[in-house]
């Protein structure tokens, strides 16, 4: 393919040395086989103008554009194959004016561009004393994590990224830049959050509400790291089973479980642990002076005050520490700064393909059910195994509780969905090239177990956008991601509204166009 005349950003034929390093997912490992991600060409916009641009000369080729901002999502679908054109935001957006804060009425609010990475935006805002609830993969970038929703350690006690969003700028299919609130088109502003990220137009900028350090003094965090031992893990999800059980546990506790096989980059989890370590357990340190991190399992626990008078109970956190190998004590710090604390500093998890599972539950009675045992069960027959050269990255936490702002955020005018859901969990097997089938296998035996009918887990399929997996048709499970007809369907009247071409239709995870005459 051509290059586009008169765009100014980069662009990558297909077949180039640049262009195989350019093209590159995080899903590449694992679906670069099923899931076409060979773009014929990729650009880099500098400006709203390249992207206008893009969008006319792929509507008059009749091919699809594909929108990344860090490429991230699990199944590949921030790309797609040729003829079709990847747009990479990533670098676009990075001036001086694309983030900035304003105040009004004693609020805090940010506008920026889609281009920063979830890292790079949490410390900006902590260096304003402001915060958000995000996700905890510092590579993200932030324009595909508020449009799926941004979930992380604040569910709870502040809700999703995407909450706190008040307008969306974007370039739609016929190259015009517009601002969407939830005022001036409440359907569209609706879709584009939880409805079907990347195939409604091309947003370049939002703006959304932050939360102050000053209104939530003396909030608490404690960071716990255990060796993996089933006993340990049961009781730890035997207190997140307690927690998501009660629906009136208080919001103002956040708690998730990561367990983890060995050889985990552990530093990017928790700076500076080796020379801790080193200090507390030199056995963990072999001959040459490098650690081996066996397998481990950590926990985030997080209490926040909302009103004067709300005080932490200190044996929840002393309960959650018992038998930790390491851990620094519940520290008080400013919120802005525990948020730092929760995000993950690697680009991936294990630098092998993968198998991923990110379910959800409305269960309020996994505790008789006996969940925790199950679970635990079945992390141990993956993780145990010594040299299966399988690698577990699982993270477990609790969401819901009728007073969780994820639970009381539903109805707020976005489309995010199973907000009734208790805890959401992923549990994702690395593996070498030659174990793809024992990682299936054991993540076929999850599925079976765990979900539907009889399933200790969910009675019912839930899914979320960004951590998707299986049929990548997602007209033909679109109950696994939507809870019901009339929201998918209004979804998909948008969708044939703003993308009537179907250039924001570059693969089949999508929600289906409704043409409306």
């Amino acid at each position: 393919m051509a290059t586009i005349a008169g765009v100014e950003g980069k662009q990558f034929v297909e077949g180039t040395k640049a262009w195989e390093d350019e093209k590159y997912q995080y899903a590449s490992s694992s679906e670069g086989v099923d899931h076409d991600m060979s773009p014929a060409l990729i650009i880099h916009p500098t400006s709203k103008k390249d992207i206008a641009l893009a969008i006319q000369y792929a509507k008059a080729q009749k091919i699809a554009i594909a929108i990344r901002t860090g490429g991230h999502q699990y199944s590949g679908a921030s790309s797609t194959g040729a003829p079709n054109i990847q747009l990479d935001l990533s670098e676009s957006f990075r001036g001086p004016d694309d983030r900035a804060i304003f105040e009004k009425d004693g609020r805090s609010f940010i506008r920026t561009s889609v281009s920063w990475s979830l890292g790079e935006f949490n410390a900006y805002l902590g260096d304003n004393k402001l915060f958000v609830p995000h996700g905890q993969c510092t590579h993200v970038h932030i324009g595909g994590h508020v449009q799926t929703g941004g979930y992380g350690q604040l569910g709870r006690s502040f809700g999703l990224f995407g909450d706190h969003v008040l307008s969306l700028e974007l370039v739609d299919h016929t190259g015009t830049s517009k601002e969407v609130t939830k005022t001036s088109d409440p359907d569209l502003f609706f879709s584009l959050l939880g409805g079907s990220p990347g195939n409604l137009g091309v947003i370049t900028h939002f703006t959304i509400e932050a939360h102050r350090d000053s209104n939530y003094v003396g909030s608490r965090g404690l960071k716990a790291l255990y060796l993996y031992n089933p006993t340990t893990l049961n009781r730890l999800l035997d207190m997140l089973v307690t927690m998501s059980d009660n629906d009136n546990y208080p919001r103002n506790y956040d708690f998730c479980i990561s367990v983890l096989s060995s050889s985990f980059d552990l530093p990017s989890l928790w700076p500076d642990i080796d020379n801790k370590m080193r200090e507390f357990h030199p056995d963990i340190f072999g001959s040459s002076e490098l650690p081996f991190w066996p397998r481990l399992i950590i926990v985030y626990a997080q209490w926040v005050p909302f009103a004067p008078d709300d005080k932490p109970n200190m044996s929840w956190f002393d309960e959650i520490a018992e038998d930790a190998l390491f851990h620094e004590g519940v520290k008080e710090k400013p919120m802005s700064e525990l948020t730092a604390e929760w995000i993950f500093r690697n680009v991936r998890e294990f630098n092998h393909p993968y198998v991923k599972r990110t379910y959800a539950t409305k269960s309020r009675s996994l505790g008789q059910d006996g969940w925790a045992k199950w679970v635990s069960g079945r992390i141990d027959s993956i993780v145990k195994p010594e040299h299966n050269r399988c690698y577990l990255s699982a993270q477990l936490q609790v969401f819901g509780g009728k007073y969780s702002k994820f639970t009381t955020n539903a109805d707020n005018g976005t489309a995010f969905s199973w907000r009734d859901s208790s805890i959401v969990c992923t549990i994702d097997c690395f593996h070498k090239e030659e174990e793809k089938t024992r990682a299936e296998d054991w993540e076929k035996v999850n599925d079976e177990e765990g979900i539907g009918a009889q399933g200790i887990f969910s009675k019912q399929d839930r899914r979320v956008l960004w951590g998707s997996y299986g049929e990548f048709d997602l007209d033909k499970v679109w109950q696994c991601y939507y809870e019901d007809k009339e929201k998918y369907e209004r979804i998909g009247r948008v969708r044939g509204r703003e993308d009537p071409d179907g250039v924001f239709t570059p693969n089949t995870f999508a929600v289906k166009r409704i043409m409306e005459s």
